[in-house]
């Protein structure tokens, strides 16, 4: 494991853990060969001070060219569930285990290609640091990938997701899809998908108010 993993964002780690500190040191990560390929990288945003805590998988297309994340399709869609289930976006915080996005070309267009296990984990000091920052007392995992960096590599998101688990990183911690899974459901399935996921964040949003 030590020579698979010969660097990881732990080299650029600063030394004071505070919210624009660790924006400035992983905007220079090298960390893993993605930020060769992405124009820059995407650190968390919201309210640090929330100890509400989403996490996703990896930036796509849009939020590689904007520097934010949830800003692409995947967001919009999310932004209009939390609306639903009254979660205001801004009183959260929003990141994603990998920070620079991974893609291919097909054409003129950039695909998104799901991270490595070994990006997954060079890129997992920044996940923690964020968790130690906001200290979340709900912690949202959204995928596969997130939910496995958060939970462990056996975590299946079909079998649990939209219930509690316990978990060392949060007092509450839940699992749903990513936003992107319901874009990429078949359109006679997709308005189920979307209902399916505003009821987990429900149970959230539910949590929040309690």
């Amino acid at each position: 494991m030590a020579k698979a993993l010969q660097r990881s964002a732990a080299e650029f780690l600063p030394e004071k853990l505070d919210y624009r500190s660790l924006v400035a040191a992983a905007s220079g990560c090298e960390g893993c060969d993605l930020y060769k390929n992405a124009t820059q990288t995407v650190f968390g945003e919201g309210d640090i001070n929330s100890h509400v805590m989403f996490v996703g998988e990896v930036p796509g297309d849009e939020e590689d060219l904007r520097g934010h994340p949830f800003v692409g399709p995947a967001g919009r869609l999310m932004e209009n569930a939390l609306a639903e289930v009254g979660i205001d976006r801004i009183k959260i915080y929003l990141t994603n285990s990998v920070k620079h996005f991974k893609w291919k070309p097909r054409g003129k267009r950039r695909i998104h290609e799901k991270p490595s296990a070994r990006e997954i984990l060079a890129c997992d000091p920044w996940l923690r640091s964020e968790l130690k920052l906001v200290e979340p007392q709900i912690l949202v995992a959204l995928g596969a990938t997130a939910a496995q960096s958060l939970f462990g590599k056996d975590f299946r998101v079909t079998q649990m997701r939209g219930k509690w688990i316990d978990s060392p990183l949060a007092e509450k911690a839940i699992a749903t899809i990513h936003p992107s899974a319901i874009l990429r459901t078949p359109d006679d399935l997709r308005e189920q998908a979307y209902r399916d996921f505003v009821a987990d964040l429900a149970t959230v949003s539910a949590a929040m108010a309690g």
